[in-house]
């Protein structure tokens, strides 16, 4: 469930203007943003010199509509140059933080090798644990050293005794080494 059948639209930004909003109409694959498949789309647009971002997103209709993004590569055939933009993030009103379209901007590879890559997967996984820490939920992780639970209330308190039973039924393991 990780393709989408709703209709994808992209705006490519470089130093010379925009593309505008286009939409994906025909990819070189039969059924196009399939799951774990790499589409290829033609966009002809006037030269924009240097890219530096891409807004992609899609209209939300469809069953399925949520679609998990990786990245997107724009081959720019004047300069021969590879722009790469990654996101690696859902764009799925039900998954995530709830957006159908990304702002991206370009990775260079040479400038940053494997930060963005690393920063992505920072925030997802921030976005995959931040409901642990909503209002309200009481947290409490084990602690392998003392082998006695830390809980961190709502109302900012920390009970650090370590006891050794779970009193709210709900655990995150903290393992800490020496």
């Amino acid at each position: 469930n990780a393709g989408t059948e709703a209709d994808v639209y992209i705006s490519v930004y470089g130093e010379r203007g925009d593309t505008g909003s286009r939409q994906l109409l025909r990819s070189q694959k039969p059924n196009k943003f399939l799951k774990g498949q790499t589409d290829i789309f033609a966009v002809e647009a006037v030269h924009l010199g240097h890219l530096y971002k891409i807004v992609i997103g899609h209209n939300g209709l469809g069953s399925g509509n949520g679609w998990f993004l990786d990245k997107v590569v724009i081959k720019d055939p004047i300069t021969d140059l590879d722009y790469t933009f990654l996101c690696h993030r859902w764009l799925d009103q039900g998954q995530d933080d709830g957006n159908i379209a990304r702002e991206l901007t370009v990775t260079d590879a040479s400038t940053f090798p494997g930060r963005q890559e690393l920063e992505l997967k920072r925030e997802e996984t921030w976005a995959a644990e931040k409901w642990k820490f909503q209002e309200g939920n009481t947290l409490q992780f084990y602690n392998s050293l003392t082998r006695g639970f830390i809980c961190l209330s709502p109302d900012s308190r920390v009970d650090a005794r370590g006891d050794k039973k779970n009193k709210y039924g709900k655990v995150f393991f903290l393992w800490m080494y020496a």
